[in-house]
């Protein structure tokens, strides 16, 4: 009897002192609330793009409900694929996360030989933030009104038409070669170095056709200097409701849009990416956000993380599969 209650004197007490003893830095920091300091928001593009624009209209709103700053770093450069790359090989504790884009996230692989991340494997999906579809214009001496009468002219005129795209490999290059696929015509693509440029060229007639967002399109459609033909998504937009989709146009199946999402490193833990999830989301319902975005031609499309990696996957195979056939290269 005596030797039990010693050894269980002996068991308490060195329960005792192990509890005393102090928890060593990593363990400190595996029991730290999240968020525990900053949140780095990175985005690929230089300020004022509209990834940019996105993430700081996001950042305030997501501070507040997070409780701690979040500060928007810009790391442009290669297409967004810097900063991509930049956040895959950040420490998976939900302190740095991305504002990707469909070309970074899905697009890119197909494009580079080597790539030193995989979308698929090296990222936490967190949320769709916004997703938005281009509109066709063309010059106002191009003789077509409609998407069928653009094709018709393309047929008539293998090789002679082009349109013009903010870069090889971006949303308007992409939603072009689709169409150029599903159509059957012989178009000429014309890469410029921004979004910009490329209206330009299309205003001053150095190209037929631009894919082009709403926002940019918009006063030139109404200036008359622009006719839409058809807008990108899978539904109108909702800032050219007048303008038929290419699926509605004789191409069923068609979709080719635009969008930015929020990733995290692999391995950050489920419930901080839930966490940065149901902040997001909140921020993206938000009257405010509403707003500011409406200005910019977006709409907030929040997401689960699980509908997020399925869109990620879909995209992946979809551009995979335009960038063989098309043949693109990123040179």
């Amino acid at each position: 009897m005596r030797s039990w209650r010693s050894a269980t004197r002996f068991f308490a007490g060195a329960s005792i002192a192990l509890l005393a003893v102090p928890l060593g830095p990593g363990v400190a920091r595996a029991q730290a609330p999240f968020p525990s300091r900053p949140i780095t928001m990175v985005v690929g593009f230089a300020p004022g793009g509209g990834t940019d624009t996105v993430a700081r209209i996001l950042a305030k709103t997501v501070s507040e409900g997070l409780g701690q700053q979040v500060v928007v770093d810009n790391k442009a450069g290669a297409g967004g694929n810097i900063a991509t790359d930049f956040v895959a090989k950040a420490a998976p504790d939900g302190h740095t996360i991305l504002l990707g884009n469909v070309g970074s996230l899905t697009v890119a692989p197909h494009l580079l030989a080597s790539l030193p991340y995989d979308p698929l494997r090296d990222f936490a999906p967190i949320t769709m933030a916004v997703v938005f579809a281009n509109v066709i214009v063309v010059h106002p001496s191009v003789p077509a009104n409609t998407l069928a009468e653009f094709v018709r002219l393309a047929k008539e005129k293998p090789g002679q038409i082009t349109y013009g795209s903010s870069g090889i490999g971006g949303a308007g290059h992409l939603a072009g070669e689709l169409l150029r696929i599903m159509a059957g015509i012989d178009l000429v693509h014309v890469p410029y170095k921004g979004g910009g440029p490329a209206m330009q060229g299309l205003l001053g007639g150095q190209i037929s056709a631009y894919f082009a967002t709403p926002v940019a399109a918009g006063p030139h459609m109404k200036a008359g200097k622009a006719r839409a033909l058809a807008s990108t998504g899978t539904t109108r937009s909702p800032f050219l409701p007048e303008v038929p989709t290419v699926a509605e146009s004789g191409y069923p199946g068609y979709e080719a849009t635009n969008w930015y999402a929020y990733v995290a490193p692999a391995k950050t833990p489920k419930d901080i990416v839930e966490r940065l999830n149901r902040e997001i989301v909140r921020a993206l319902g938000t009257p405010e956000v509403k707003e500011l975005f409406a200005k910019q031609g977006l709409e907030p499309k929040p997401s689960t993380p699980e509908e997020l990696a399925r869109t990620i996957e879909r995209e992946y195979a979809t551009w995979g599969r335009v960038v063989k056939e098309a043949k693109i290269t990123a040179n």
